[in-house]
């Protein structure tokens, strides 16, 4: 990048060394480069990780009722809502922690601590994103406004977790993943399967951001921020294999409570098996390559979204058996019997022994007709052939 200094002549000033689109931010004028950062419009990965929760949600609950044409224009809108709340969130984290990133070599050239941005322009710039994100959120659903809304303590409070607790990483599970419950409740409706899903992808989140806290383990140690890269130590990537492994059962659990079985267990494996493949990096390289499997994680939340939204297009089979259906058949008599001329037969309980059903109802069917009939006394018991 480069700006104008004292005398008339361009300045070059360094891109930080974690933009993961350089080229896009030298693309850029150079009063907007700094805001691109600040909104981490050069890393769109956190886009992905925040926008992908609301497809899945919303996917989710379509697996019961198919898909509808308004699906097309939440996903748009979901996106649209992700870039806006996700720059925000992320100004916000830079505001909190402008001290701590101006000791740590990786974010050090970040617009704040950096002196690109003011903090006054940080807060303006702020302001137009969350008003940005206040339209995306008008147009939601009313269920879907209330739960929106209630995310915003989370996000809030998430840029002071890491000094106050060993699992940031948690807390950003809660809030990133907020999406699926906004998606459930567009949708239609919040169910436990819902929740049940929502916890999955914390512990999925727990997973990847260990994986991204890997990269600050040593300059988050000297200036006292906290992770759980740092709480697990040399464990840290088999710790975070097993939040991947209990996201994918949570997963699988919800998708089977929903009604999805079989999309289910596809999908739980297949989002396991990249777990797996994370894991497996991570250890031959040394966890050297952990921001690039941090970045995989876009792929694993593309699974479930890829396998829930299949699940909602296709209809659900009947089961297939080689053996005859079960034949429902009545127990005892049957109640009625249609007779000719309108003549109907009906059953009686405790009838008594010296009367057959069909008698008494023939008798009472003649006496409707007008013809003269014996008394009950004067009908010859019935003999035990007859019975």
């Amino acid at each position: 990048m480069t700006e104008t200094d004292t005398h008339g002549k361009p300045e070059t000033r360094a891109i930080p060394a974690d933009s993961a689109l350089p080229g896009v931010l030298a693309m850029l004028p150079g009063w907007m480069q700094p805001y691109a950062m600040l909104a981490r419009l050069d890393r769109p990965v956190g886009i992905w990780l925040l926008y992908l929760p609301c497809l899945i949600g919303l996917a989710f609950v379509r697996m019961r009722t198919g898909l509808y044409l308004v699906d097309l224009f939440w996903v748009p809108l979901f996106l649209l809502g992700a870039v806006a709340m996700r720059g925000a969130g992320c100004t916000w984290n830079d505001i909190t922690d402008r001290d701590f990133d101006a000791q740590v070599a990786r974010t050090a050239l970040r617009p704040l601590p950096s002196g690109a941005v003011t903090l006054r322009e940080a807060f303006v710039f702020m302001g137009v994103q969350l008003a940005i994100g206040l339209a995306v959120w008008a147009c939601l659903p009313g269920d879907a406004k209330l739960v929106a809304l209630a995310a915003i303590p989370l996000v809030a409070a998430y840029p002071f977790m890491k000094r106050v607790t060993w699992w940031p990483q948690a807390w950003l599970g809660l809030t990133f993943n907020w999406g699926v419950l906004v998606g459930a409740a567009t949708a239609g409706s919040l169910s436990v399967p819902v929740f049940i899903l929502y916890a999955g992808l914390v512990l999925w989140t727990i997973a990847y951001d260990t994986i991204y806290a890997l990269q600050d383990r040593e300059d988050d140690a000297l200036i006292g921020v906290r992770s759980t890269a740092r709480l697990f130590g040399k464990r840290a990537v088999l710790v975070s294999f097993c939040f991947h492994m209990g996201a994918a059962a949570l997963v699988a659990l919800a998708a089977v409570i929903n009604g999805s079985v079989r999309a289910g267990a596809v999908t739980a494996l297949a989002f396991l098996g990249h777990g797996l493949w994370q894991a497996v990096r991570l250890k031959r390289s040394q966890e050297h390559d952990a921001l690039a499997v941090f970045k995989a994680n876009v792929w694993a939340g593309a699974i479930i979204v890829a396998g829930f939204t299949l699940a909602a297009m296709l209809p659900t089979p009947k089961p297939r058996t080689l053996f005859a259906e079960h034949e429902v058949v009545r127990a005892g008599p049957p109640e009625k019997v249609a007779l000719p001329f309108g003549l109907e037969l009906k059953r009686e309980h405790h009838m008594p022994r010296t009367k057959t059903w069909m008698a008494s109802d023939v008798l009472r069917a003649l006496e409707k007709e007008g013809v003269p009939v014996a008394e009950p006394d004067d009908v010859p018991p019935a003999t035990p052939e007859a019975e």
